[in-house]
């Protein structure tokens, strides 16, 4: 494959390899084969049996080990989108593979963590930009080809973390094949995810295992300790089910900003020990009143509204990172990006279109992007306006 991809239509991919067929990468392929069965999906994972079973459940056309000739003539002939969904241990030697193929087409994963990530593909990758880090924020506690389904990314964030280097034609595919997949899309740069998922993610795992191995402990000595533990407690420790190793994986892969989240999160539960040891009602309940706003705020399913659309259309004149910046600024504003698009003028200049849903604030996104320097014009849609738009 030559260096510029972006010559094809930039809509959708129609050859993608999924490198790790667990729990992630078979329903990613399930996924795309349900939602798009002319493109042609292909499976790699270091278990027969695996390959063997997503191969059966015609989720891939054809799977095989790393080491097969046929995983290297399908990245070399016909690939245009890798997905690495393998623990991050094994990261490094599929890229040093992807090197030595010269492949040249998008790549992206799914790792919870990219701090290792991206040191790799740095030093490893001679295209560097064509990767675009990728986390979909979905699980199961359920491990492997096993617990995969093809429903497991409907109404899922995705998040995927572009830099200035990102060409914007790489984001908006990425975007496309995503939410084809009813997942949605969320802008974090790069440097900032590992903290974050820490925060909303690995924290509460280790949070969800501290709860269940208190009430175990107290099972020991009290039997019908554990035939209590009814509806609340099973819905706030069902994660704790998650796989030990894979976890444990996690936990080191993230070990400082997890670290910092739980010596927070100790605190949080000191001021609650100490409000409570000292009989102040008033700061118990201030404690728990802010808890319960901050949940009352969160956004419910996601179910945005089709009768209410607005595009957003941003002049890119020779600005290098402007898709980044621009989706990291509508992510930060809570806004929804339907989907987007890049109307090419001249060989410099070009328009931003972005059809937003009616979620997030507005008005904080037209103020963010006229801070950072953007010219920015709104115009409702219609659905049936935005039919040609995409």
């Amino acid at each position: 494959m030559s260096e510029d991809i972006t010559s094809k239509a930039p809509h959708g991919f129609d050859h993608i390899v999924v490198v790790g067929l667990g729990l992630i990468g078979a329903s990613l392929a399930a996924t795309i084969s349900k939602s798009d069965p002319d493109v042609e999906v292909f499976g790699v994972d270091v278990d027969s049996r695996t390959c063997g079973e997503a191969i059966s459940r015609g989720w891939v056309a054809n799977a095989c080990a790393p080491e097969s000739e046929a995983f290297s003539d399908f990245v070399k002939d016909r690939a245009d989108l890798v997905v690495l969904a393998t623990p991050v241990a094994a990261v490094d030697d599929y890229l040093r593979l992807l090197r030595d193929w010269d492949y040249r087409g998008v790549i992206t994963d799914t790792l919870s963590t990219k701090a290792h990530i991206l040191a790799a593909t740095a030093e490893i990758l001679p295209y560097r930009r064509n990767y675009v880090p990728g986390h979909p924020m979905a699980g199961s506690e359920k491990n492997g080809i096993d617990g995969a389904r093809p429903d497991l990314f409907e109404g899922a964030n995705w998040i995927l973390c572009p830099d200035a280097d990102t060409p914007p034609e790489h984001f908006q595919r990425l975007h496309e094949l995503i939410t084809s997949l009813n997942a949605r899309v969320v802008a974090i740069a790069p440097d900032e995810h590992d903290d974050s998922i820490a925060v909303v993610s690995h924290v509460p795992h280790i949070i969800a295992a501290s709860l269940v191995q208190l009430a175990h402990r107290h099972a020991d000595e009290q039997q019908s300790l554990m035939r209590l533990a009814a509806g609340g407690f099973k819905d706030s420790t069902r994660i704790a089910a998650g796989s030990s190793k894979l976890w444990c994986g996690i936990a080191f892969d993230n070990a400082c900003a997890l670290t910092s989240g739980l010596r927070e999160m100790q605190g949080i539960i000191g001021d609650f020990a100490d409000a409570i040891d000292a009989h102040d009602r008033e700061a118990t309940t201030r404690l728990l009143e802010e808890a319960a706003q901050a949940r009352r705020a969160l956004p419910a399913a996601w179910v945005p509204s089709t009768d209410k659309l607005l595009e957003v259309r941003i002049p890119m004149s020779d600005r290098k990172g402007v898709v980044a910046e621009v989706t990291t600024i509508a992510s930060s504003a809570g806004c929804n990006i339907q989907s987007i698009e890049i109307d090419h003028i001249t060989e410099d200049r070009a328009v931003l279109s972005l059809v937003l849903t009616d979620e997030g604030d507005v008005g904080k996104l037209s103020a963010q992007l006229i801070g950072a320097g953007f010219s920015v014009s709104f115009n409702p849609l219609s659905p049936k306006e935005h039919i040609h738009v995409d």
